[in-house]
C-alpha cells in the first residue's frame, strides 16, 4: 500500500475531462491510519508482545473475576453483600492467595487469546476485501472469534470456576475437597476437581455450560467490537483533532465494555451457574434465577462485572493498540498517530 500522486498532461483535452482524469490518477495520502489492519503488521513482533500484555492484564484483574463469579453463584446475598464486602471477607478468611484461586488454570486463556485475536483480525480483513462497513465487520469478526475462543477455553473455565468457589463461606456449590488433598497443593486440588467432574458427568462435564457460554460471550464480543468502533467514530467527530488517537481508542473501549456488560449480564450469570451448580438447561437456570432474584437477576454481580469490564476494556485496548503501533510495518509508520 503506497500512496502516490501522478500528474499527466494530455493534449486536446477539455478542462472537464482533464479534471476527471486528474481525479482518477491522484491518490492523496491519508492524514493518518485510523485502524491498523492485519496485513500492516509484523506478526513476529505482534504475537509475543500480545501474549505478554494479555498475561499481565489478566494477572492484575483476576481478583475481580473471582469476586464476580462468587457474587453470581451465591443465592441472593447469603455470603456477600456486594463487591467490596466480598473482597474484604475473602481477603480476611483466605488471604491474598484466596483472590487468585484457579488463576493458573484460567491463565490458559492466553493461548485462546491468540486464536481469538488471529480469528478476529483474519475475518475482519477478509470482509474488508468485500468493502463491508467497518462496524459490521467488527460485529461479525468479534462473534466468530469468540466462538473459536470459547471452544478452546470452556473446559479450563469450568475447572477454574470450581477452584474459585473453594473456601467460600459456607458454600455448597463447589465439590468437596478433603483436607489432606488441600494440604498437598494446587496441582493435587486441581487434579481432584478434574477427577470429580469426570466421575459425575464424563467428558461432557468439561463442556457444561458451553451453549450458555456461546450465548453469553459471542454477542458480548460482537457487540463490544461494534460499540468500540462506533464510539471511536463518534468521538473523532466531536473531539478536536489534536486529541490523542490512542486516548480516543481507550475511552471507546471502556464505553464499549460498559454497554455490552449491561446488555449481556443475565446471560453471564446463567453461564456461571450452569458450569458450577451443574444445572441441566439454560431455560431451567433462567427460571431458578428469576425465582430467587426477580428483577435483581439483571444486576446480580453487575457492579463487579462493570468494574472488571471497564478496567479490562481500557487495559486491553491500551495494550492491544500500542502493540499494533509497535508492530506496524515500516512503510505505514509515517501514517500512524499516537
Amino acid at each position: 500500500m503506497i500512496f502516490k500522486t501522478h500528474y499527466i498532461h494530455y493534449k486536446n483535452t477539455t478542462p472537464e475531462s482533464e479534471e476527471k482524469m486528474m481525479a482518477m490518477v491522484e491518490t492523496p495520502p491519508p492524514d493518518f491510519i485510523k485502524t491498523i489492519e492485519w496485513d500492516m503488521m509484523d506478526k513476529t513482533k505482534f504475537f509475543p508482545l500480545s501474549m505478554l500484555s494479555s498475561f499481565s492484564i489478566r494477572c492484575a484483574l483476576y481478583p475481580l473475576t473471582l469476586i464476580k463469579t462468587r457474587l453470581q453463584i451465591q443465592k441472593q446475598n447469603v455470603l456477600y453483600r456486594g463487591m467490596i464486602d466480598a473482597y474484604i471477607k475473602i481477603f480476611r478468611k483466605e488471604g491474598f492467595s484466596g483472590l487468585y484461586k484457579g488463576f493458573w488454570v484460567s491463565s490458559v486463556q492466553i493461548v485462546s487469546g491468540v486464536f481469538y485475536i488471529s480469528t478476529y483480525e483474519g475475518v475482519r480483513y477478509s470482509l474488508a476485501q468485500k468493502n463491508i462497513d467497518s462496524r459490521f465487520r467488527s460485529l461479525m469478526a468479534g462473534g466468530v472469534a469468540s466462538a473459536v475462543s470459547q471452544t478452546i477455553i470452556v473446559p479450563f473455565d469450568v475447572v477454574s470456576q470450581h477452584l474459585m468457589m473453594l473456601g467460600a463461606l459456607d458454600s455448597k456449590e463447589a465439590f468437596y475437597i478433603k483436607e489432606d488433598i488441600m494440604r498437598k497443593g494446587k496441582f493435587a486440588v486441581t487434579s481432584e476437581i478434574v477427577r470429580q467432574i469426570f466421575r459425575c458427568d464424563g467428558i461432557a462435564g468439561f463442556y457444561r455450560g458451553y451453549t450458555a457460554s456461546l450465548c453469553a460471550y459471542v454477542p458480548n464480543s460482537a457487540l463490544w467490537w461494534a460499540f468500540y468502533h462506533f464510539y471511536q467514530d463518534q468521538l473523532h467527530v466531536i473531539l478536536p483533532s489534536w486529541i490523542s488517537h490512542l486516548l480516543i481508542q481507550t475511552v471507546s473501549g471502556t464505553l464499549g465494555g460498559f454497554s455490552t456488560t449491561i446488555i449481556t449480564n443475565p446471560l453471564d450469570v446463567v453461564r456461571a451457574r450452569l458450569q458450577v451448580q451443574r444445572l441441566e438447561s439454560i431455560s431451567g437456570a433462567f427460571k431458578d434465577l428469576w425465582h430467587e432474584e426477580g428483577l435483581k437477576m439483571f444486576s446480580k454481580g453487575l457492579s463487579a462485572r462493570l468494574v472488571q469490564s471497564a478496567t479490562f476494556s481500557f487495559s486491553i485496548i491500551l495494550g492491544y493498540e500500542t502493540i499494533k503501533r509497535i508492530s506496524v510495518n515500516e512503510e505505514y509508520k509515517q501514517f500512524i498517530r499516537w
